[in-house]
């Protein structure tokens, strides 16, 4: 493959004293907690929920439920575009990386890279490219070659030697599932991930995703209350550990409650045929403060950056390449 982007990573711990970089993507749902008079109870809050969730499902040989401390990595994605004239570093992808300390024993355990995952080209993709595209239509349609471009930006760094020198395993991408699709419940259960869901049919989201290389599964894992979909390359159920799954299952629910406890806190469990909603009415707030209202406004506004910083300005270059990659 003809690679002529250059990747670097910057890693930052996420913890209870962190503080977004002028870098990070502000519509990214860690750093929007990390802001305004109560960040660090957000924070704390956030993470003990996930340490929680991770002991409630890792029970085995953990009779306290206190055996395992999830540490979190924000792993921030740089492309240099052009290095021979020294300009546009763009702050590609940003994800989690999560870690996981094993008191028992003493020792860290790596888990999976990919949570919470964000972009600013696909800020500009679906604020920026789609609302203006669908102005003044009277039926809702995509572009043609919506998504491309990302997903083989995408594609391109998890094929990098930068990817391979820092991760074993590729990434897990863990969201919400749509408000707008029906979900049924199967007979299979698999032991970490839980129940499995089928889709009726595929999201915009699913499409987009396809086009980065992954495919998507739902799962409910046990005690929770609807399902989650995890956008994968290779193979789910037999490429990563159960610690591993545990992680990003504790760390995204965690974010989910805090971002649509209407659908993740709510009082009720997901029925076999199963609707998500984000009016429903009968949820459960966390101690955990988020500006869902801030968050679309923050959307609107990275997407503009992208597209005057990067779309724009290596247009040319960016369609030269697009049209010649190869995997």
């Amino acid at each position: 493959m003809k690679n002529d982007f250059v990747f670097s990573l910057k890693s930052t711990c996420l913890d209870e004293n962190y503080h977004p970089s002028s870098q990070t993507r502000l519509t990214t749902n860690f750093a929007n907690l990390a802001r305004g008079a109560d960040r660090q109870q957000n924070l704390r809050n956030a993470l003990n929920m996930i340490n929680n969730r991770f002991n409630a499902l890792a029970h085995w040989d953990n009779p306290k439920a206190d055996r395992y401390l999830v540490e979190l990595e924000i792993i921030t994605v740089t492309m240099h575009i052009d290095d021979k004239n020294g300009v546009n570093n763009l702050p590609l992808i940003e994800v989690l990386k999560t870690n996981i300390f094993d008191r028992k024993t003493n020792q860290h355990i790596e888990g999976v890279a990919g949570n919470n995952f964000s972009s600013y080209v696909r800020d500009y993709d679906f604020s920026i490219l789609l609302t203006e595209y669908n102005k003044n239509k009277p039926n809702f349609s995509v572009p043609e070659n919506f998504g491309d471009l990302h997903g083989k930006l995408y594609q391109c760094f998890v094929s990098s030697v930068t990817y391979k020198e820092h991760f074993k395993m590729s990434p897990i991408i863990c969201l919400s599932v749509s408000s707008n699709k029906t979900y049924t419940r199967t007979e299979y259960q698999h032991p970490v991930l839980g129940f499995e869901y089928l889709q009726d049919q595929y999201s915009l989201t699913d499409e987009y995703f396809g086009k980065m290389g992954l495919k998507v599964r739902f799962f409910m894992p046990a005690n929770s209350v609807a399902p989650m979909a995890f956008y994968h390359s290779g193979d789910l159920l037999a490429d990563y550990t159960d610690l591993g799954l545990i992680s990003s299952i504790s760390t995204m629910e965690t974010f989910q409650k805090i971002y649509r406890p209407e659908i993740y806190n709510a009082n009720s469990v997901a029925a076999e045929i199963y609707q998500p909603s984000l009016k429903h009415e009968d949820y459960s707030l966390t101690r955990v403060v988020y500006d869902r209202e801030e968050r679309s406004r923050l959307a609107v506004e990275q997407g503009k950056y992208a597209e005057e910083h990067f779309i724009k300005p290596y247009r040319n270059l960016l369609e030269q390449w697009s049209a010649s990659f190869a995997l």
